[in-house]
């Protein structure tokens, strides 16, 4: 008799906000030192350090490990910036406005670093979601990926999905992070995020795991992605 499969809850956005700002960081600390750090304090500032505080207390809730509070100073009386925006339009800002200062600062050089932290912070989900699929002895094949993943699909995302042999075919008409993007006009900041981050995901589920993302809504107006693996093997 096999065992009943085991519900394992997603992520919050609120610990999986506070993880992106922890690779990104990272990443951009590594590049440039402490003009990085004074650089990433300015967009947590204008971002508001009351609203960075809440998603950091939060993430730390959930029992995850995260640098924000390093750039939120203690007493420090600020006011709330935004009041009904939901995770995923706060996770699109706070990303924006830390990267923006340095993109505008170090140009090509900071995108590069930007697209490593999300790319570390991509491969770092995908074997939590390999963990997960390892929790109910499943392999790390392509049909064991979206039923494990980590991030619950709320309804402000529109798309459809069509699982075909060794592939995964999704088109993404609504997403919040790339409409809050074109909202902010912070479309050079956003597509850091959007180039890397589900092949990301998928390599660190199987190295086998390939994406193509030939439209964005960034650009386009949707996200067409094309999740193949050729070789389904495990890690």
């Amino acid at each position: 008799m096999s065992e009943p499969r085991l519900n394992i809850p997603p992520i919050s956005m609120y610990a999986i906000t506070a993880k992106l700002f922890t690779h990104v960081e990272k990443a951009i600390v590594s590049e440039f030192g402490q003009e990085g750090q004074k650089l990433i304090q300015q967009g947590v500032k204008i971002f508001g350090f009351k609203d960075a505080e809440d998603i950091a207390k939060q993430a730390t809730m959930e029992k995850e490990n995260h640098a924000l509070f390093n750039y939120i100073p203690n007493n420090h009386q600020a006011k709330k910036n935004f009041e009904n925006e939901t995770i995923y339009a706060l996770m699109a800002k706070l990303f924006a406005q830390i990267t923006k200062p340095v993109v505008d600062e170090f140009g090509n050089q900071a995108k590069d670093a930007v697209r490593d932290g999300v790319r570390t912070f991509g491969e770092e989900r995908g074997r939590g979601i390999a963990q997960r699929a390892r929790a109910n002895g499943e392999d790390y094949t392509i049909d064991h990926y979206l039923t494990n993943y980590d991030m619950g699909r709320s309804d402000l995302f529109t798309f459809s999905t069509e699982y075909k042999p060794n592939e995964i075919e999704q088109n993404f008409t609504v997403c919040p992070f790339g409409q809050q993007w074109a909202d902010d006009n912070m479309h050079e900041y956003g597509i850091l995020y959007c180039q890397m981050i589900d092949p990301a995901v998928a390599r660190g589920f199987n190295p086998n795991f390939e994406v193509e993302h030939d439209q964005y809504v960034l650009r386009e107006g949707n996200c067409h992605f094309r999740f193949k693996m050729q070789d389904q093997q495990n890690k």
